[in-house]
């Protein structure tokens, strides 16, 4: 093994980049590449846009961090404008997903407990679900791969199997406080949940009192072609992580909830040191002014369409090599046979110079900057019609 000054915790791909424009990043090797991995879902505007790269200049010139013992006037303006966009009456800003998820946890636990039901602190989660690295998030998501190593699993999680409602009701104790839940699972494999499916589980959760989480880190601000993937089934949360996407590449994060939940939240109960400072909230207004701009989501669900369509086409082509594809707006997925590994299909993509993300079942991810049209659309595709070409002739 190399030895670098980096602690050994990711397979690297062996290249790195100089700059971006738009869905393009150039790397020190001179090669320009197609990112349709978007720095997993992240940067849903595209590399150096032009109105975020204002907005974070004029920003760092003025203020960067102060802490939220202050009043920061940017983090109230991008609350009110985002609770008005969603179902949330409030909002809580932090730095990752991961910490939006867990935070959801602590605010469901509260709310149980503020309401003098402190014995319901479980929460029922899906099979396949990813919810961060925490040692609490990787306890929810329960997959042995990530748990292995780390010592008993934090207490609170029970696991019921995908898209199974009776399996889920079944699961409801009386310890059971919340459910949580991805509406698309992205590191899962690229999976919908069902919208009748969902409907059902905001039904159980009515009825015996539950707070309904969604984890909507990956599938969340424009990536399905709603402002949010649940939008979809007509269902809504008490509480939702958001991450990604939030600041178009800045790091953000935030939970969002309905007055009930977070009001049992006071003074002391929750706190981050960089969570929605001066920096990451002007990037994340001036992300949310052209999200809600005149038919920017109405193009991310054109856009998904034709890919959709596309890859499809494909696996018609390639049975042998496409067994499937899968998901929503510009969150897609191809889920191969055995014939080939997604991460080997990655790899000749990035030859070819498209960049791509492996996901769970064999999927390889498609995610790119929602800013795509036509022409990228169609670029994609054709690496992607040589990569599968190649591999079914290729011995796998």
């Amino acid at each position: 093994m190399t030895s670098t000054a980096l602690m050994p915790t990711y397979a690297r791909a062996p290249v790195a980049f100089e700059r971006g424009t738009g869905a393009y990043l150039y790397g020190a090797d001179g090669r320009r590449y197609l990112d349709f991995a978007a720095g997993i879902a992240v940067d849903i505007l595209g590399h150096a846009h032009p109105h975020l790269v204002s907005a974070l200049t004029d920003q760092a010139q003025l203020l960067w961090h102060v802490s939220n013992l202050y009043e920061i006037p940017q983090q109230t303006r991008y609350a009110e404008r985002l609770v008005a966009a969603c179902f949330a009456d409030a909002a809580f800003f932090c730095n990752t997903g991961a910490e939006a998820v867990e935070g959801a946890i602590k605010m469901a636990r509260r709310a149980q407990a503020q309401a003098g039901k402190v014995e319901r602190y479980r929460t029922i989660t899906v099979e396949g679900a990813f919810h961060g690295r925490t040692l609490a998030t990787i306890s929810a998501a329960g997959n042995p791969k990530y748990l292995e190593g780390f010592g008993p699993p934090v207490d609170g999680f029970d696991h019921v199997a995908f898209g199974n409602l009776n399996e889920l009701r079944n699961a409801i104790g009386s310890e059971t406080g919340a459910i949580l839940i991805e509406p698309v699972q992205g590191e899962g494999g690229i999976r919908p949940l069902p919208a009748d499916y969902l409907r059902g589980v905001r039904a159980a959760a009515d009825e015996f009192g539950l707070v309904l989480i969604f984890d909507e880190v990956q599938c969340g601000f424009g990536r399905t072609g709603k402002l949010f993937a649940h939008e979809h089934s007509g269902v809504t949360p008490d509480v939702m992580a958001v991450a990604k996407g939030i600041a178009g590449g800045f790091p953000c994060g935030g939970i969002l909830a309905t007055r009930a939940v977070a009001d049992a939240m006071a003074p002391g109960t929750h706190a981050t040191t960089f969570g929605g400072n001066p920096l990451a909230m002007a990037v994340a207004n001036a992300t949310l002014d052209v999200l809600l701009g005149n038919g920017f989501l109405e193009n991310v669900a054109h856009a998904g369409q034709q890919l959709m369509s596309a890859l499809g086409d494909l696996a018609d082509r390639y049975p042998d090599l496409v067994a499937e594809v899968r998901g929503q707006g510009l969150m897609l997925g191809l889920r191969l046979t055995d014939r080939a590994t997604n991460v080997a299909f990655g790899t000749k993509a990035m030859e070819h110079g498209l960049l791509l993300v492996p996901a769970g079942q064999n999927v390889v991810r498609m995610v790119p900057p929602l800013i795509i049209g036509e022409p990228e659309v169609a670029a994609a595709v054709e690496i992607v019609d040589q990569v599968c070409r190649e591999l079914s002739q290729s011995d796998g």
